[in-house]
């Protein structure tokens, strides 16, 4: 590379400068919530072909599905999905130019966290009172 004179500025900035924003927060947990949706995705398909497989796949799927691991993975995707569509509500809601300026954009990305708390909370509830 040529040496190009580049002054006394400094490097893009990286952890040790840059303060997390609710904003950049929400992004990568958007992220992160999708590529665990995709997790989840796998082991509720290895759960399907197991059942259409035999009673032996079955029985081994369905065991680990309904162990405390398969729950909590379970419970966590239930998670996931409220925020990733909340996550992309908001988005469809910025196509529009609202809620734009930075501290409603960080009220919303509070709200959509807490929001798919509460969400969660109501679907367990809900699934287990007609279980």
């Amino acid at each position: 590379m040529p040496d190009i004179p580049r002054g006394n500025r400094p490097l893009s900035p990286h952890l040790q400068i840059y303060r997390p924003q609710w904003t950049s927060a929400t992004s990568i947990l958007t992220r992160i919530t999708g590529n665990a949706l995709l997790v989840a995705t796998v082991l509720i398909v290895w759960w399907l072909i197991a059942a259409a497989t035999g009673p032996d796949a079955f029985a081994t799927a369905d065991a680990v599905l309904r162990s405390w691991f398969g729950d909590l993975v379970l419970l966590g995707s239930l998670w996931a999905l409220w925020y990733h569509t909340l996550a992309g509500i908001r988005h469809l809601v910025w196509s529009t130019g609202r809620f734009m300026e930075i501290h409603r954009a960080e009220t919303f990305g509070k709200v959509i966290v807490a929001l798919s708390f509460v969400l969660t909370i109501l679907t367990v509830i809900i699934l287990w009172v007609t279980a």
